[in-house]
């Protein structure tokens, strides 16, 4: 993986460069900090989770010029461009562009229906919404709540991975829940699922060589016993 600057979201970026670019599954990787099989998983639809392309040029992190650099040579490393530098929040309602304001209840719906233990003050502070808002969805009265669908709100760029788990983590505590740990799992899964896929066919290939160097030694075995027979019927 990558130490250099990562972009915003590496796996949604990761997955529209796959479809929409000539880049080689390093480069992709390389770019966005991710481990290769991670990458493959993309291409050929094994990942678990699902993730909504990301442009990396209209969000101002590549160029189209940077990419066909790299689509040019393979061994090219891609190199972003730095964004200003990032201020911690402290206090005060989260700010949403304006382009992700439409997925807030997609969001809020996925963490209402995933981790119930969060109260509507975390949620509220998590993506920057109202408890009115939260209410409305939760009991489905809500004016748009035929076109809500539950999405995780990481994936829709709403808050980062580590902000969720640690309010899950926070309202587990809080409501007793011990028995599992809130972490990201999905990642490992399919890593997990790739490496044991490759050690398959490794073993499959492994199995039919034995096989085949068993079946030579038969057949070999089988015409080096015909020859003293034939010498004897001769004579």
């Amino acid at each position: 993986m990558s130490a250099n600057p990562q972009p915003l979201m590496p796996h949604a970026t990761a997955s529209w460069m796959v479809d929409n670019t000539g880049l080689s599954f390093e480069q992709i990787a390389d770019f966005c900090g991710l481990h290769i099989l991670e990458v493959q998983a993309m291409a050929d639809d094994l990942a678990s989770s699902k993730y909504t392309g990301r442009d990396p040029v209209r969000a101002g992190e590549l160029t189209m010029a940077e990419i066909e650099k790299g689509q040019a040579d393979p061994d090219y490393r891609l190199k972003i461009i730095a964004g200003p530098a990032q201020v911690r929040r402290t206090k005060g309602p989260r700010y949403t562009p304006v382009s992700k304001r439409q997925d807030k209840p997609d969001g809020i719906a996925w963490i209402l229906r995933n981790h119930p233990e969060i109260s509507d003050a975390q949620i509220g502070k998590l993506i920057g919404t109202t408890r009115n808002t939260i209410a409305a969805i939760r009991d489905r009265s809500h004016w748009n709540i035929s076109n809500i669908q539950p999405k995780d709100p990481v994936t829709l760029g709403l808050c980062s991975q580590r902000e969720l788990d640690a309010i899950v983590s926070k309202a587990a505590k809080k409501a007793g829940i011990t028995d599992q740990a809130p972490t990201d799992t999905r990642l490992g899964g399919d890593r997990e699922a790739l490496i044991e896929e490759l050690r398959a066919e490794r073993d499959a290939q492994h199995r039919a060589a034995e096989e085949a160097a068993r079946e030579a030694a038969i057949e070999s075995s089988l015409l080096g016993g015909d020859a003293p027979e034939s010498e004897s019927s001769e004579d």
